[in-house]
């Protein structure tokens, strides 16, 4: 299968030349210097393979036969800017200018089985170094300063394939190292590669092994994932090779079982289908919601999360889910809280699961003004990505309640933008603030000052801004009658 993204063999094989021939005057001079000091140096990974794809980087990973002592020698010497990356891995970090190098002594690694540390032993060649690679297009080579092309595992072929293949058997690279696994599914969205059926195969047999991995690693690759070109592929490969039963096992289980009649859809294919549409309305970088914005994306994958445990068979054979959003958000929190998400994207995605919902019914009963300030309000600076989480819901098949819905939609946001011009809707605010109110009242601070605030803002919601006289006015009304 040849991914229609991806250049042909031939075009690849006639990149080489060039791509190499543009490599940096630095980076040549960095490899003259290991060649003088008796070692080799090659351009390893992703910058090789993101060369042949016509992408550039700033980021060159580079791995030697030196030792990591002799390499932070020689980096001295190219560059006064060094640092220790991880010098019991061999790594060794230097910038010069703009461009950054991570410098990697020939590895060897082996995994103790139980975690994923590896017990690092440094290895004497690059074919060795390579054969370690999680997959053949990251197992590719340059030697320098000669420039000649490495790729004893078909790397080369395998990218102009679209075809993600492990460079030993696959059961030995998971089993040394499980978030390869997750890596697979990664670049099926990132790159849109076929997972090889021996690959994939293995991935399903070793599936529970990603449980020593920890949660950081398993939410940095799942972040990848979500931000890729084709989500869709990852969430899948990890669907069907069981992976997502162990790291994010609330996908899986929206494979409802449809019901004899039909009255309720897959929730898991509708779920990947409103992540394909919100991904698609996402904006350009000057936009209210810059794509790939991780945010939404999750937002999208999660939002109906709460419909297995809510799902209730209905007399007449109907099938319901009340209140499925306010038990997604819950869980939602509770599984962004596990993968070790930081504190501002759970709230913000669990406050979009929470509010995906909130649109329905103005299709059928137009709102009031007041309504739709506590709309804007209470979505606050998630509205723009509740707009889209909304639009993205509709997956109907049925043309005339898809436009039902759009045209309403449209409506809702064309009476935001009156009430935008009409008042300050994004930040509504009582006409009165608390030292006014202790004034007028003839009051201290305390108690009663929180309940007037709160009775004013509630007055501002229900009948927009109404002058510091006329609230001064039902504020005294109010305090006289309780």
């Amino acid at each position: 299968m040849t991914t229609p993204d991806l250049p042909s063999l031939d075009v690849l094989r006639q990149r080489a030349g060039i791509l190499w021939d543009a490599l940096p005057p630095e980076i040549l001079d960095l490899a003259a210097r290991f060649d003088a000091a008796g070692h080799e140096l090659a351009l390893v990974g992703g910058p090789v393979r993101d060369a042949f794809l016509g992408r550039s980087s700033s980021d060159m990973d580079l791995t030697t036969s030196a030792r990591p002592d002799e390499t932070e020698r020689i980096l001295k010497g190219w560059t006064s800017s060094t640092w220790d990356v991880g010098r019991d891995f061999g790594t060794i970090g230097g910038r010069k200018k703009d461009l950054m190098v991570e410098v990697t002594t020939y590895r060897a690694d082996e995994y103790d089985g139980e975690t994923r540390k590896p017990v690092v032993a440094f290895g004497d060649s690059l074919e060795g170094d390579l054969a370690r690679r999680d997959f053949t297009i990251n197992a590719m080579a340059v030697r320098l300063p000669s420039k000649e092309l490495v790729d004893l595992h078909g790397g080369l072929e395998d990218l102009a394939g679209g075809l993600l293949r492990t460079p030993i058997e696959p059961d030995v690279s998971f089993a040394d190292d499980p978030l390869r696994m997750m890596r697979a599914a990664r670049f099926a969205s990132q790159l849109r590669l076929e997972i090889e059926p021996a690959t994939f195969a293995a991935m399903a047999r070793m599936a529970e092994r990603i449980t020593i991995v920890s949660a950081e690693r398993v939410r940095d690759e799942l972040c990848k994932l979500l931000v890729g070109a084709d989500p869709r592929a990852g969430l899948g490969a990890l669907v069907d090779a069981g992976l997502a039963s162990y790291v994010l096992p609330e996908l899986p289980a929206l494979k409802l079982e449809v019901d004899e009649h039909h009255h309720h859809k897959d929730v898991y294919e509708h779920t990947l289908t409103v992540v394909d549409q919100a991904i698609a309305l996402e904006t350009g970088p000057d936009g209210a919601v810059p794509g790939p914005d991780l945010t939404l994306r999750l937002a999208a994958l999660l939002h109906d999360i709460g419909k297995p445990p809510t799902k209730r068979n209905e007399p007449g054979g109907g099938v319901s889910f009340h209140h499925h959003e306010v038990v997604g958000a819950k869980m939602t929190r509770k599984r962004l809280k596990d993968l070790r998400f930081d504190k501002d994207t759970i709230k913000a995605v669990t406050h979009l699961v929470e509010m995906h919902l909130r649109f329905h019914g103005y299709a059928d009963a137009r709102w009031s003004d007041s309504a739709v300030r506590r709309y804007v309000t209470d979505a606050g600076e998630q509205l723009e990505r509740l707009h889209r989480l909304t639009r993205a819901d509709v997956t109907t098949r049925n043309r005339r309640k898809a436009d039902r819905l759009s045209f309403a939609y449209d409506d809702l946001e064309h009476r935001i933008a009156e009430l935008r011009e009409q008042e300050e809707i994004d930040a509504i605010r009582p006409d009165l603030d608390g030292n006014q109110i202790q004034e007028i009242l003839g009051i201290g601070p305390g108690r009663e000052i929180g309940m007037a605030y709160k009775f004013l803002l509630e007055l501002r919601m229900e009948h927009g801004p109404l002058g510091e006289e006329r609230a001064a006015e039902h504020l005294r009304e109010w305090w006289a009658s309780r």
